[in-house]
């Protein structure tokens, strides 16, 4: 048995297949999920689990390198939390994102219910 951490066994198993580069798209209940792109849904109600306890659960355990979100969260508790996680974040068109979202190798749906808490992660390396 784990002893803490991700529990959740299918995002372990996804999480586990990541290298260096590879993007997660970590998104609230309503950004549609890109065709091809492995789905771990994690929403059990909207606002549960939060966007921000998602991915301060990844950033305990998983390295990324940079985040992408959308210029329309400017100003949002998401972006705000990202922006102090990720200094070196950018911001793109909610429309690119959605775009970009197709490249990605997993997309995470949190029970999130505020508008454009979404973020491309793009996995980093430990060294």
């Amino acid at each position: 048995m784990k002893k803490g951490g991700i529990l959740n066994a299918d995002l372990n198993l996804e999480l586990s297949k990541l290298g260096h580069t590879d993007m997660v798209l970590l998104a609230d209940c309503g950004m549609p999920a890109p065709a091809g792109v492995p789905v771990v849904d994690l929403a059990f109600v909207h606002g549960v689990p939060r966007f921000e306890q998602v991915l301060d659960a990844l950033l305990e355990e998983y390295v990324f390198e940079r985040c992408v979100a959308a210029t329309e969260s400017l100003g949002t508790p998401a972006q705000q939390w990202m922006a102090g996680k990720f200094p070196n974040s950018s911001l793109v068109s909610h429309e690119k994102l959605k775009a970009l979202s197709a490249n990605a190798k997993l997309f995470i749906r949190t029970g999130e219910a505020t508008a454009y808490a979404n973020a491309a992660l793009f996995c980093g390396v430990p060294f």
